[in-house]
């Protein structure tokens, strides 16, 4: 068998691995990465990027049908679904190349291909033929599609997100299970490229949409485009001859079957720790077997093992992906001087149409952190000058801030360009600002943050700011 004496190992090339490996280089070069199947990100291969190639075909093909409105009348839309698919094959393939000539271009000792699983807390076996010792261990493995076992049933026209990026063409009918970020992105694109679509879900969830005014909204718009139940009575899913046929109950509690060419299944993903022999790190495991960790230091316990990216399952984004590397290669290079990193304000964005973006604290968080002493301002975009320009009229924006201080807490919105006001408010929690401090930032005539402005101004009005909480005020609740 042959064998490695390093300073760290890293196990795992996508974006937290990779963030990680380039961290310790900087402070030895007895490093070693690993990869169990093929270079290459969850990102790029399977995730942010094929899925916008999709929603950017769709976004184009639900413009023209949208001409009518500004009197535009386009003529019949068309969609060739083999061109549709073409172009995210070929551009998704582009962005994973570009991911893994990066990798390739790391110094070949520093890599390893093979399954690694743990035979001691500082000792690796990488395939059959290689042992790895190391000073400090990085586990940064991803994370894979999580099927409930009913799911099975759909056999052969079962799919995740991973296998439709492959298609050559478009069907004619999906049932999507999961209207989480990955169901509602893909499900919302294929139906405006003209799949037949319907959503089921469990427990009432929208997105990551926390905030029970916007998930009403974000409801009711939807339905407007394509059937969406977010706690469904499925009863029965079946592989026929024609695909596969669900049953369900509909709003008046009789069964119905629909069939669908395939069966997308989005209902989650689930960390790549249960194939690594982790028992033998001796590190304590959580209920679900996961490495238990500091979030700030990225170190399991007061071991020398770190955890990285989507295999914590704590903030399942790219670039929190990035930022988890950082931390855990610094402090694996710089052993055992291990320090706390800097950790972003939570910004999230889920490229719908309306799109869907949370910062900060959610609404329950906030609730908590300031005992019930918050104010919340809100408007809606129906009537917003510049949406209502743009045909973009829809959707709510809400913000939180704290009694008191007049601290800007977070936001939750379900509106037209979220992904760009959720920068802008992530910057202002990120400096801790005022509200009144945002309110004296310009803002340009006549744009969608003008909205923002008005969210943020009726809840200046409903804060109590000052140096004393009263009684009256913890006694108030939130304001509306």
């Amino acid at each position: 068998m042959k064998k490695h004496e390093v300073d760290v190992a890293i196990i795992g090339a996508g974006t937290a691995g990779m963030v990680a490996y380039q961290r310790v280089r900087k402070a030895t070069d007895k490093v070693v990465l690993i990869e169990g199947e093929q270079y290459g990100t969850t990102c790029a291969r399977v995730g942010c990027m094929p899925s916008k190639l999709l929603i950017a075909a769709a976004e184009h093909a639900h413009a023209m049908v949208e001409a009518e409105e500004f009197g535009i009348s386009p003529g019949e839309v068309a969609i060739d679904g083999r061109r549709v698919m073409e172009r995210v094959r070929q551009e998704r393939d582009r962005f994973v190349s570009s991911v893994v000539n990066s990798v390739q271009g790391f110094p070949e000792p520093h890599r390893l291909m093979g399954h690694a699983r743990f035979a001691g807390p500082n000792r690796l076996i990488v395939g059959d033929d290689v042992e790895v010792q190391a000073e400090c261990i990085i586990i940064a493995t991803g994370s894979r599609a999580n099927i409930p076992g009913f799911l099975k049933e759909a056999k052969d026209r079962l799919i995740v997100n991973d296998d439709l990026f492959d298609w050559d063409d478009l069907p004619d009918s999906v049932a999507v299970f999961g209207p989480g970020v990955i169901g509602l992105e893909l499900g919302q694109a294929l139906s405006r490229l003209g799949v037949r679509v319907r959503m089921f879900g469990v427990g009432g969830a929208i997105g990551s949409i926390q905030d029970d005014a916007i998930r009403a909204c974000a409801l009711e718009i939807f339905n407007q485009e394509f059937p969406l139940d977010p706690d469904a009575d499925v009863t029965h899913v079946e592989r026929t001859d024609e695909g596969v046929a669900v049953t369900f109950k509909n709003g008046s509690g009789e069964p119905v079957t629909e069939t669908f060419d395939y069966l997308l299944a989005a209902t989650g993903r689930r960390p790549n720790v249960d194939n690594l022999d982790i028992q033998n790190a001796d590190i304590e495991l959580d209920d679900r077997g996961s490495p238990v960790f500091d979030e700030y230091t990225l170190r399991c316990g007061d071991s020398h093992i770190f955890i990285a990216g989507d295999a914590n399952n704590d903030r399942p984004l790219l670039h929190e992906a990035a930022d988890e590397g950082r931390i855990a290669g610094d402090n694996a290079a710089a052993w055992p001087d291990v320090r706390t990193g800097l950790r972003h304000v939570p910004l999230g964005v889920v490229f719908t149409d309306p799109q869907i973006a949370s910062v900060g604290l959610t609404i329950d968080q906030v609730d908590k952190q300031c005992h019930g002493c918050f104010a919340v301002g809100e408007v809606s975009f129906a009537d917003q000058g510049r949406s209502r320009v743009i045909g973009k009229n829809r959707g709510i924006l809400r913000v939180y801030g704290e009694h008191g201080s007049g601290l800007f807490m977070g936001a939750e919105m379900f509106g037209p360009a979220a992904e760009h006001i959720a920068h802008l408010l992530a910057w202002c929690a990120q400096k801790r600002m005022t509200v009144s401090e945002m309110l004296a930032m310009p803002y340009y005539h006549p744009v969608i943050e003008e909205g923002l402005r008005t969210a943020l101004k009726q809840l200046n009005r409903n804060l109590q700011i000052g140096p004393e909480i009263t009684d009256e005020c913890l006694e108030c609740g939130p304001g509306v």
